[in-house]
């Protein structure tokens, strides 16, 4: 639990979060110590350590701001969204423009199970929750939308999305979101 209420946070707090947020998605987790995040923040370790226990929280709060920025993405696809199908090809649209960003890195959250690997660590936990909840949110389109699989098919659609993930920053990104999209498109016509 982090021991700053963090209802209005601090400016000391926001720019360790920030300086998490820009460091430990280009360089990875465990290549950025506490030292380099208090200096770029220009904060002292005292103030670090006032804000968040230890690193471990400081990375679970860095996820918590990537899973809400994701979750605004989602909210966004579908208020422009007419339709459960149209707000899906929203959603996709919108992985498709992160995968296509210069600075993409592949998935923040992959990249922290990748660094976390056991399932009891509370870094790995949230990325377990952020999973659920994307997937319980594509089901419930999927639901929308009158198909009788819609858990399959959601299942299906997070698969595109990690491997559209992964192939993103491996190979050209642009052929990756081209199929990536086409993917979403043919789940569509089966499920939809």
């Amino acid at each position: 639990m982090a021991r700053t209420d963090t209802t209005r946070p601090s400016e000391a707090r926001t720019r360790l979060l920030n300086t998490a947020l820009r460091i430990f998605y280009a360089e990875g987790i465990h290549a950025v110590g506490i030292d380099r995040i208090v200096e770029e923040a220009q904060v002292t370790r005292a103030t670090l350590y006032r804000h968040f226990l230890g690193k471990e929280e400081l990375v679970v709060a860095y996820l918590n701001e990537v899973d809400a920025a994701m979750r605004g993405q989602a909210s966004a696809a579908a208020e422009r969204g007419n339709s459960p199908a149209e707000t899906l090809r929203g959603l996709g649209e919108a992985i498709a423009a992160g995968i296509r960003s210069p600075e993409f890195r592949g998935c923040a959250f992959l990249n922290a199970a990748a660094e976390y690997p056991d399932p009891a660590h509370p870094v790995h936990r949230t990325v377990l929750a952020h999973r659920q909840w994307f997937h319980d949110t594509v089901e419930a389109l999927f639901t929308e939308l009158g198909t009788p699989s819609a858990e399959p098919a959601a299942r299906h659609f997070v698969m595109l999305r990690d491997g559209a993930m992964a192939a993103g920053c491996l190979s050209d990104a642009s052929l990756v979101c081209e199929t990536f999209l086409r993917g979403v498109d043919g789940l569509l016509r089966v499920h939809g």
